[in-house]
């Protein structure tokens, strides 16, 4: 039986050294005994976008890209979507276990009570113009809560790191909803507590004169859900950008302020964004083989499709799709459904998707039922930040305990000029 190690032989030098290797691993720090001579720094792996690097073990999301799988703390998203609540699910993400029903009661009773922000955050958000971007709005105002609350500056303090986790799980949705009526010129709605945590969101959002906001309870259950898979994704973007941050110990709020930051990035957070563009361009079924044409050719992309992680079908897109039939039998039918579902069909049965493992992936439907919702696009990212919090914050937990982390400070290749000498102005 072979050992778990690499032989590396250095054709430099002729040396040869034996790297261990654990969970299809090496250690890059292993790297750096493999010198020419003392006076090296020593071999370093460059990868660019990261596509290659593990940065970090973890216990809380996995994907099987190939095989299309996501779970969260081992269950699989499927099963989660179907059977939890949003809370549910956050406290199982956050903690690693499914809740009693005495954890449940009162994880749900502190985040209620947490959900009012502070009244001079109110004027800080009336501070914005009236055409301020929501998402910038929320940027700014949850770093903000920074100065709220010194004492998250204690960010190896047990007692605080719980308040503060609770804080942010209940604030968030108070935050997007109050940067949404900002935007529209619309009288602030508090949070109501007799309502559960999605219900209270769209309370916020679109209560108007009526005395006691009622949530369709199917409207409720499509936004709990899409909100479900949406909480964590391994290390991504802006998963990635939380745990830089939190690694310098900077408090969660600015780092949650960071993150999203890294959402907002079209490549990013805006994707169903600019799915629905897309499928505004194409118009009807009938121009769909013509923008496939387009598509194949190179002058136009396939929003929507495609993963860097995944390739096959993304298990978030297939759950949404199923349940978007739902969202529209009380809203209406949406005809961008019609071109989407018609879009999907035949790019999984040309061969020039196919090759390339083209699948739909989560932004593919979820842009779709948002706008089905009464969500404007400017507020999709927002959306997406809610939920996504709760994965960051997680994240940001595992990061603080795990002795191996540090500071973040990856390495570059320095290809610029050599040494060189200043020149006076008038010699120059």
């Amino acid at each position: 039986m072979g050992k778990d190690t690499f032989t590396i032989i250095d054709n430099r030098t002729g040396k040869s050294y034996e790297i261990p290797v654990t969970d299809d691993t090496i250690r890059a720090m292993d790297l750096r005994q493999i010198k020419v001579n003392e006076d090296d720094f020593g071999v370093m792996s460059y990868d660019p976008a990261f596509k290659n690097t593990a940065s970090t073990r973890s216990k809380i999301t996995f994907i099987d890209g190939a095989k299309g799988i996501l779970r969260y703390r081992g269950y699989p998203i499927e099963e989660i979507a179907e059977n939890a609540t949003y809370l549910e699910a956050a406290y199982l993400v956050l903690f690693g276990e499914l809740p009693t029903r005495e954890q449940y009661e009162k994880w749900v009773y502190d985040i209620t009570h947490h959900t009012m922000i502070h009244e001079n955050m109110r004027q800080f958000l009336d501070g914005f113009r009236y055409d301020a971007h929501p998402m910038g709005m929320f940027i700014s105002t949850v770093a903000a809560e920074s100065t709220f609350y010194p004492e998250a500056k204690n960010v190896f303090d047990p007692e605080s790191v719980e308040l503060q986790t609770r804080r942010l799980v209940a604030k968030v949705p108070t935050i997007a909803a109050f940067s949404y009526r900002h935007s529209l010129g619309l009288r602030y709605s508090y949070p109501d507590n007799d309502l559960s945590y999605v219900g209270n969101f769209l309370n916020m959002m679109f209560k108007m004169t009526e005395l006691k906001y009622k949530p369709n309870p199917i409207i409720e259950r499509a936004l709990e859900i899409l909100w479900i898979l949406h909480i964590d994704h391994e290390q991504n973007c802006s998963t990635t950008t939380m745990r830089v941050i939190g690694s310098a110990q900077a408090d969660p709020y600015v780092a949650v302020a960071g993150a999203a930051a890294a959402l907002s990035g079209p490549l990013h957070g805006g994707a169903n964004e600019r799915v629905l563009r897309m499928l505004k361009r194409i118009g009807s079924v009938e121009n769909i083989p013509e923008y496939l044409k387009y598509v194949e050719s190179g002058k136009e992309r396939l929003m929507g499709f495609g993963h860097r992680v995944y390739k096959n079908y993304d298990p978030r897109a297939r759950i949404i799709k199923n349940f978007a039939h739902e969202v529209f039998k009380v809203t209406g039918k949406n005809p961008m459904l019609d071109i989407a579902l018609e879009l999907e069909k035949r790019a999984l049965n040309e061969e020039y998707f196919a090759k390339r493992k083209l699948y739909p992936n989560v932004d593919f439907y979820s842009g779709i039922i948002y706008q089905a919702l009464g969500i404007p696009t400017e507020m999709f990212t927002v959306m997406f930040a809610i939920p996504r919090t709760v994965g960051w914050v997680a994240q940001w937990r595992e990061m603080l305990a795990d002795p191996e982390q540090k500071i973040a400070r990856p390495r570059q290749i320095y290809d610029g000029p050599g040494e060189r000498h200043f020149v006076p102005m008038d010699e120059r």
